[in-house]
């Protein structure tokens, strides 16, 4: 039994090597003059997937098994925000189970909250975590694992309300787990920063740090800022994507933004693009639930090509893919940053 767990384990960490051949893919067109640009057949993920599926948007995406799997937040008939499963052959074409994600949890006090959204998925070690914005009296942070997107795990919830945003670096660093996180408040949320908290076993989170906040004129970033997708590992730091928000006449306006952070002190930024890299443009980014939103949850990349794809909720609606190559990006976050 011993040899074939170990096996098991040995098998998904192949999968997470550098490596991923299989990653979604559309060359940059011509007439693109940003650093990132969108799959030409989006959105990947309608709103009515699912019989019962209002919107599904805001999602978590990793490798798995030669494929691709992920958590889902699909928003139903109700109005009801839950977590569900989803695997793709291609990572553009997705099934995603009808039931939401039914947790394993041995304490009665966090085992039902009233509703799961914005979920962010992490491969540390040996499992998969996934964090999202869970009910606890209030929005906070939730928190569980699995190894096979079959069966998952509930932790105990990551902090105190108010927090949304919780996203995870792939490794520990310096023998502890590192969360990003966004501390805000009831209602519509009209402020928020990014910080920093570590714990020594997923449980007790502490040393928090300030990242970085708002800038008021930077206008596309001036009313709230958040952690996007799982960062990624660089020489020349954390790339971290996250999505800053513009209150304007019509409501909020969300792009996204990217920041280079110190790879052994994550809460110390050493470079921050003044620009955003994308905002809603295209029209399943502008009409939607929610209108002028893209929201970026997740990323794949392959390090011998260099290309990211990225995934997005659009307009609180739908989900869609963009690219990028990571030598473009950290150049032009580079060449861009804010002074400080």
């Amino acid at each position: 039994m011993i040899g074939i767990e170990k096996q098991k384990k040995e098998k998904i960490n192949i999968e997470h090597s550098q490596s991923l051949p299989n990653i979604p893919w559309e060359e940059k067109p011509r007439n693109c003059k940003g650093v990132v640009w969108r799959y030409s057949n989006n959105p990947i993920i309608p709103r009515d997937l699912l019989p019962e599926s209002n919107s599904i948007f805001n999602s978590a995406v990793v490798p798995y098994h030669g494929e691709f799997a992920g958590v889902f937040r699909c928003d139903d008939i109700r109005r009801k925000m839950n977590l569900h499963v989803g695997r793709s052959k291609d990572g553009i074409n997705w099934q995603v189970d009808e039931k939401p994600i039914k947790f394993i949890c041995e304490d009665t006090d966090i085992a039902t909250f009233k509703y799961g959204y914005d979920p962010r998925v992490c491969w540390i070690e040996d499992r998969y975590y996934v964090t999202w914005c869970n009910w606890y009296h209030a929005p906070t942070i939730g928190a569980a694992y699995t190894f096979d997107f079959k069966t998952f795990y509930q932790l105990e919830n990551a902090f105190l309300p108010f927090n949304r945003n919780g996203v995870l670096f792939p490794r520990k660093i310096n023998n502890k787990y590192v969360m990003l996180s966004r501390p805000s408040g009831p209602g519509s949320n009209e402020f928020g920063d990014i910080y920093c908290s570590q714990s020594p076993d997923f449980c007790h989170w502490g040393k928090h740090r300030f990242v970085m906040g708002v800038v008021e004129d930077l206008y596309w970033q001036s009313t709230k800022i958040g952690p996007g997708p799982v960062p990624i590992e660089t020489k020349d730091g954390w790339l971290l994507i996250y999505h800053g928000v513009l209150t304007s006449c019509s409501g909020f306006h969300y792009s996204f933004g990217a920041a280079l952070l110190d790879i052994d002190e994550p809460w110390k930024v050493k470079y921050r693009a003044e620009p955003y890299i994308l905002c809603p443009q295209e029209p399943y980014e502008l009409m939607g639930d929610v209108p002028n939103v893209v929201f970026p949850c997740a990323t794949l990349y392959d390090v011998p090509t260099g290309r990211i794809a990225i995934y997005y909720g659009c307009a609180d609606t739908v989900t869609g893919l963009a690219f990028c190559q990571i030598d473009e990006l950290v150049e032009f976050i580079k060449k861009y940053s804010m002074k400080n």
